[in-house]
């Protein structure tokens, strides 16, 4: 489930790159007072995302009367019914130095076909743990303590299979389930590595991610039901910061 904010920016400003702990601390100040509001303390999967503030400037700059979107996502429906209610109170939101008009707010469910593409729209965030390494042959020079974030020079199996993995157990722990499947994604197309500065407990980290397009030409009844709940959920890591937010085409 799905909700889609229609905005209108109410001052002149620089669009903020770094905007993704600011617009994760303005949901959970929505939260605050429902069953929710723990999930800021909440270790582990938060079971929801968020795209970016879209379209994207291509100089960088917001001007007042801009006409801009969030979407934000969550597999829950009770999280997306206190969400909106909150939101529907509203007729400001700012995140950071962006401020803009509420308009309208409006539910989507997201529904698959048989053919279809799913595209990254904002970086999806692997981490191969340490133990891993071997396995998918990380080069020594590289190796870190505990983790290291997927790149591109390292194998494709490895992002997708961790990607798998991640999702598979978002999903048992959403539905307290024991769900497994033996191949969720068929056709991968790599785009582009990003290396994005990201406040983490306080302090800035620099996070690499990745965008890609996924195609399907055929679907089981499992490949539907787990893909419609990352749309919803996010894939990969980080997504209560934005990461791992996937539009359908």
């Amino acid at each position: 489930m799905r909700l889609l904010l229609e905005l209108t920016s109410t001052k002149d400003c620089e669009y903020d790159l770094k905007y993704y702990h600011k617009l994760q601390g303005f949901i959970y100040s929505l939260l605050r007072d429902t069953p929710y509001s723990v999930l800021h303390d909440k270790k582990g999967y938060k079971f929801f995302c968020f795209s970016n503030i879209f379209p994207v400037p291509e100089d960088g700059k917001i001007k007042m009367g801009d006409k801009k979107k969030l979407l934000i996502s969550s597999p829950d429906k009770l999280f997306i019914n206190f969400l909106e209610e909150r939101i529907k109170e509203r007729k400001e939101i700012n995140i950071g130095e962006m401020q803009f008009e509420l308009n309208n707010v409006k539910r989507l469910n997201v529904k698959l076909r048989k053919n279809f593409e799913l595209i990254t729209a904002t970086p999806i965030i692997i981490r191969i743990p340490e133990k891993n390494y071997e396995k998918y042959k990380i080069p020594m020079e590289f190796r870190k303590k505990r983790y290291v974030y997927w790149r591109s020079m390292y194998s494709f199996e490895a992002f997708i299979k961790q990607l798998e993995e991640n999702l598979i157990k978002k999903y048992n722990e959403f539905y307290k389930a024991s769900f497994s499947i033996d191949r969720i994604f068929e056709i991968f197309r790599f785009r582009k590595e990003v290396a994005i500065p990201l406040i983490i407990n306080g302090r800035e980290q620099i996070v690499i991610g990745s965008t890609w397009s996924f195609i399907f030409t055929y679907l089981t009844k499992e490949q539907k039901e787990i893909l419609e709940f990352g749309i919803d959920c996010g894939f990969g890591e980080r997504n209560s910061l934005g990461f791992g937010f996937v539009n359908v085409k």
